[in-house]
């Protein structure tokens, strides 16, 4: 029998590139196959860019399914090739296409048995990952040795991590980072190729090696047929956000299109933020050196934001002295200056900002929805997080959890919650069970016990609670005996803690919670999971508590705070209106009517940390180039003038607490008073409200 395939000729293109773009544009996506960097300044059509250059490849005869696009998130993937076959009216799903991670993993599930790795390999996540190395680091009886330092199984893998991304051999970044580890060098590479070899026989991988694997199949002179294989296998490689990847994805885009030289690879230095995962700079900065016949675009019309808002954004960006200089040239008519506005203090701009929301919201009817503010860190959002409870503005963290959610933040005021109220069982639950070497079970035994402690009968009130918080005292220290050496060594640091926060010099919270950070910061056994990402947090929570000069007036006030409904602003608020709130690292890519950025003092924005360093301070300046971007219309830039988070490794003047200083404005908003003016400073004035 005969059956005869109706096959469906290819419908014509659905778009127009003469009407769909504009010149920039234009040039990029009908350039000749080869090595082309795009430099996609903010708002200027990078994705639609990227989109209409895919579709013209295939429609002058390229296969898709010889294609490899490359991008970082899954989504951004999914999206663009739906758009790809929209204009086309193909199907283009053999195009190899999403994250560096998903598209390794395809490549080893293919290719990976010339290494040895079976094609039913499983995939670990972190947290499974680093339960195998600790296992490894128990069997050798590393954790029991107290004398020596060895590092936790979550610090070296994320060296491992480290290693692999910047293409630095594990050995060298030890001895340029982990001068103190010195001794333990060599049992540390020991027990990382344990790792190796543990993972190789179970067949498993971790989100390294599904990069690291793919490089070596691609450069493992011991697979040369296999390498030669992927780099026969595609005619066009594209590549989004390239100012984001590190070394080593910069290797496998390089190898990738080693025989083809067909590269496309869209981004914008100037938006290069995340040095601190690992993304090398350099990758776009020096592309042309590593391909001197590549070709350079840039798209420079941006389509997002007011002349006034570019106009500061091309003056500030201008001080970096690498990258790929641009200038900015807007779409969108004139608009408003961008505002600088000084305010007194963290509480005077958050009430600053409550305010302009509310008034944006209501007399001009603009969704909260529209409105973003942005932060240099989560921390520096705490007073505004309060003041919005207590205005019942709603708001949404993006990509986070609201201040007071923090498990470490709830960790701390579980401490004071305990120390004024050793009944409360809940709280000795969250201490217990985040206190390091407690196992579960345990926690909840030793909570139990704790809440429930009889104390001697005394004359006054404050006499009995004294003897029942020195009752705590003598159960942890007459508990630990009876538990395994581990636990029994944290109860009895545990007791020592308690001991200290019953100091009279550490009763006011403030001085409580300092107290606690201190431990954590000394102490091997740490109470917090990773101390140096969250200290900050602690800090301002400290700085917070301060207000309170008793620890149940502060408790009060947190629990009100916390209680608060945020179902309504006014009443033509939609449900899902809020407030955005975000770190400018979660807000790349994204944009909104009207921006506050907080915080642009000096130490703040850029972070103190940057200051000593040429490099890090023109991250710095890239990540307030992304804030302000972000804005299309109104801009507001906030900077508090008088100083109370208490950092002694911070310069200023000290007032009369020994924790005020004046604070001088960013650096990045100095620099904008060189040239015409670009923005408007505010004078904020404070009414009394007239009594009624």
């Amino acid at each position: 029998m005969k059956y005869e395939l109706e096959t469906v000729a290819p419908s014509q293109p659905r778009y127009d590139i003469e009407r769909d773009l504009n010149a920039d544009q234009r040039a990029v996506v009908e350039a000749p196959a080869g090595r082309l960097l795009v430099i996609a300044g903010a708002g200027t059509g990078k994705t639609r860019t990227l989109m209409y250059r895919m579709a013209h490849l295939i429609e002058r005869g390229a296969a898709p399914e010889r294609i490899l696009l490359c991008t970082f998130t899954h989504r951004a993937a999914r999206e663009l090739l739906g758009r790809v076959e929209e204009l086309l009216g193909l199907d283009i799903r053999r195009c190899t296409a999403g994250t560096f991670h998903q598209i390794g993993n395809k490549i080893l599930r293919r290719h990976g048995h010339a290494i040895g790795l079976a094609p039913d390999f499983g995939i670990l996540d972190n947290e499974d990952a680093r339960t195998m190395l600790a296992g490894i680091i128990t069997e050798l009886g590393l954790k029991t040795l107290s004398a020596r330092r060895f590092p936790p199984a979550k610090v070296l893998h994320d060296l491992i991590g480290t290693a692999m991304g910047t293409q630095t051999p594990l050995e060298s970044l030890l001895r340029s980072r982990t001068p103190s580890w010195a001794p333990e060098w060599p049992v540390i590479l020991d027990v990382v190729e344990r790792f190796t070899n543990r993972k190789r026989r179970a067949n498993v991988c971790d989100f390294d090696d599904l990069l690291g694997l793919w490089h070596r199949l691609l450069f493992d002179p011991s697979v040369a047929n296999t390498g030669m294989a992927l780099r026969e296998g595609y005619d066009h490689v594209l590549i989004d956000e390239y100012q984001d990847i590190n070394a080593l994805q910069g290797a496998l885009c390089d190898g990738m299109s080693e025989l083809s030289g067909s590269l496309t690879c869209v981004g914008d230095d100037a938006q290069s933020i995340y040095g601190f995962r690992g993304a090398d700079f350099g990758q776009i900065a020096d592309f042309s050196h590593r391909h001197p016949n590549a070709a350079v675009h840039k798209l420079t019309t941006n389509y997002r934001s007011s002349p006034e808002i570019l106009n500061l954004a091309n003056r500030s960006i201008a001080f970096n002295e690498t990258g790929h200089p641009k200038t900015l040239r807007a779409a969108k008519p004139t608009g408003l200056f961008p505002a600088v506005v000084p305010l007194r203090d963290v509480f005077q701009q958050a009430e600053f900002v409550a305010q302009r929301v509310l008034e944006l919201h209501h007399p001009q009817t603009l969704p909260l929805a529209d409105i973003a503010v942005l932060y240099r860190d989560h921390a520096h959002s705490l007073e505004l997080q309060v003041e919005l409870r207590r205005r019942q503005i709603p708001y949404a963290v993006r990509s986070g959890v609201r201040f007071f959610e923090q498990a470490h933040i709830k960790d701390a005021i579980a401490f004071l919650r305990v120390r004024e109220n050793v009944h409360d069982d809940l709280a000795w639950l969250q201490v217990l069970r985040r206190w390091s070497g407690v196992q579960r079970n345990t926690a909840e035994s030793i909570a139990s016990r704790l809440s429930g402690t009889d104390h001697t009968q005394s004359e006054g009130k404050s006499m009995e609670a004294v003897e029942t918080r020195l009752a705590v005292h003598r159960q942890l220290l007459a508990l630990a005996p009876a538990m395994p050496p581990r636990t029994r060594a944290n109860l009895e640091k545990l007791a020592a803690l308690w001991t200290r926060l019953l100091d009279e010099d550490h009763r006011s919270p403030g001085a409580a919670i300092r107290e606690i950070i201190r431990m954590n910061d000394d102490d091997a056994e740490r109470t917090f999971a990773a101390p140096n990402y969250h200290r900050e947090d602690l800090e301002r929570l400290a700085t917070y508590a301060e207000r309170f000069c008793c620890p149940s007036d502060f408790l009060a006030d947190l629990a009100w705070v916390q209680g608060l409904p945020l179902d309504h602003a006014g009443p033509s608020k939609p449900v899902d209106d809020e407030l955005i709130l975000s770190t400018v690292h979660q807000a790349k890519g994204l944009e909104w009517p009207v921006c506050f950025v907080l915080g642009l003092s000096e130490g703040r924005f850029p972070s103190s940390r940057a200051a000593t360093s040429p490099t890090e301070i023109e991250e710095e300046r890239r990540l307030f180039y992304v804030a302000v971007t972000r804005a299309k219309s109104e801009l507001y830039m906030c900077y508090p003038t008088i100083d109370t988070y208490d950092d002694t490794s911070e310069s200023g003047s000290a007032g009369q607490d020994g924790r005020s200083r004046l604070l001088r404005p960013s650096r990045f908003l100095r620099e904008l008073d060189y040239g015409p003016p670009v923005f408007d400073r505010w004078q904020i004035s404070e009414e009394p409200l007239s009594e009624t």
